[in-house]
């Protein structure tokens, strides 16, 4: 593990060089430990799939560095840490996006076998980003990874499920998008109204990293 100043007020720690279980175990114990006790000054940190950036109020902490050797150290400590996986939260899906037959032409399947083989792991959500609560969750299976749009659309409707490389998520609100969709899920995995009514504002998101996911197909009539 090592860390990088990453401007004047934030500190960048990258815990593994490649996503994986190992990843994934570290993130979660770094941001456990981060959320167990913060250092002085945090505003908010970002995890990702090899690394976590912790961002600092400058008033209270003017000099990060001065943190990085301590909070190595404290990073280093939590890894040994046991994690036990949390609970399943399952999302429904009706499998008829605009791209599952691109999909299933690419891995060479018929366009019925796209949902068992998306519905069958247990996924991870490795990181939130690009959009609201946008989940970027493996392990997809292989025969399913399918490279981006050539042209992204310029319009993804909120709920789109989508595969994008290796990885799998959910369009959170209307926004531009390359990703091949594949289906679509009323559950609203970005919701600002869910944090006005619970007083945190992580309530607005359904999904957090370290989160494990399981897609439900909804049977067609």
């Amino acid at each position: 593990m090592n860390w990088v100043a990453y401007g004047p007020r934030a500190l960048l720690f990258r815990f593994a060089e490649c996503a994986s279980d190992a990843a994934f175990h570290r993130s979660r114990a770094i941001a456990a430990e981060l959320e167990k006790l913060p250092p002085p000054g945090l505003v908010e940190f970002t995890t990702a799939f090899t690394t976590v950036l912790l961002e600092f109020n400058p008033q209270i902490t003017p000099r990060p560095t001065v943190l990085a050797p301590q909070l190595l150290a404290r990073f280093q400590a939590a890894l040994v840490t046991e994690m036990f996986p949390g609970s399943i939260k399952e999302i429904p899906v009706s499998y008829d996006g605009e791209d599952v037959g691109r999909v299933a032409a690419a891995a060479r399947v018929n366009i019925g076998d796209i949902g068992e083989l998306h519905s069958r792991p247990v996924y991870k959500v490795y990181m939130l980003g690009f959009s609201p609560g946008f989940p970027y969750m493996g392990d997809l299976d292989p025969r399913l990874h399918t490279p981006r749009l050539a042209s992204p659309r310029t319009k993804v409707r909120p709920g789109s499920v989508a595969i994008g490389g290796e990885h799998t998520g959910i369009y959170t609100v209307e926004s531009a998008g390359g990703w091949n969709i594949i289906g679509h899920t009323s559950v609203k995995i970005f919701d600002p109204t869910r944090a006005a009514a619970d007083g945190r504002d992580k309530a607005m998101f359904f999904l957090s990293p370290g989160d494990r996911v399981k897609f439900v197909p909804i049977k067609m009539r």
